[in-house]
């Protein structure tokens, strides 16, 4: 598995959010020029996982965004991975994140 995520962007539609299933994982929400705004996590105490997570984005964001996930039974580690990865790439981390306590930093290889 790559360290980044990969997965193509969707739009955080109705139709799109309705296609996930109910699994674990991880997510961004970006704006439509590929931006990552927000790193999410659909955790053991997520109603519905990944899609019930993307639908409360959804309903909180409205129209304009989009979204990549990926179903991880690891998710909070992969969650402070992507975070660290974020702030190792950009200097910051994603506009709408706060810093987990005790968030590493990634060496550069």
């Amino acid at each position: 598995m790559a360290i980044r995520l990969t997965k193509p962007w969707r739009d955080l539609a109705a139709r799109e959010v309705a296609r996930l299933t109910g699994q674990l994982g991880v997510y961004h929400v970006g704006d439509q020029a590929g931006n990552v705004l927000f790193v999410g996590v659909a955790g053991g105490r997520s109603r519905f996982g990944l899609r019930g997570e993307l639908e409360a984005e959804l309903a909180r964001r409205g129209p304009g965004f989009r979204f990549r996930a990926e179903v991880n039974t690891q998710y909070h580690t992969r969650h402070r991975e992507l975070l660290m990865l974020h702030r190792a790439d950009h200097g910051a981390l994603p506009p709408e994140n706060e810093a987990p306590p005790g968030l590493g930093r990634l060496r550069p290889a």
